[in-house]
This record gives C-alpha cells, structure tokens and sequence, in this order.
C-alpha cells in the first residue's frame, strides 16, 4: 500500500477584473495580489476567501514592523475591496 505524500496541486485562482482604471492587480500568492496605482505604488492587497455562501475578498495592508497584514474590510465584491483601499 502507498501513500501520497505530495500535496493536491494548489488551485490556481483568476486574477479579478477590476472596473476602475485607477488601480491594476498583480498576483502576489495562491489567493493573494498586489494592488497598485497608475504608478506602480502599493495600495495594499487583495486576498481571495472562500467562504459558505460564495467568495468573499479581503482588503488588506501589510504592516511591516510585524509582517503581518491588517484587514481593512471583506467585501462580495473584488471592486469593493479595492476601493476600501484607495483612502
């Protein structure tokens, strides 16, 4: 008897469209991109979620003195979520 020891491969997620022209993602992880202004500067990120009713998207920010993200907001919507981090 066998056993599998490598994991399932990781599901590739699509990156998210995005309506506004202000902002442009950039894949970053497996469910996580880089949202960037016109001029490349980072706004925060966008994180992928699955949740039981559908997929949900984080808004984040990374906080450099700890490494670890801030959550600015979940939202339905990927356009929401990059909103939240415009201000």
């Amino acid at each position: 008897m066998s056993t599998l020891t490598d994991p399932a491969p990781a599901l590739l997620w699509a990156t998210p469209a995005l309506r506004s022209p202000a902002e442009h993602l950039e894949r970053a992880g497996e469910r996580l991109w880089r949202v960037l202004d016109a001029h490349d500067a980072i706004r925060g990120h966008l994180r992928v979620v699955a949740d039981p009713l559908g997929i949900r998207y984080r808004a984040e920010r990374l906080q450099l003195a700890s490494g670890s993200f801030r959550l600015v907001g979940e939202f339905w919507d990927a356009n929401d979520a990059v909103a939240a981090l415009r201000f």
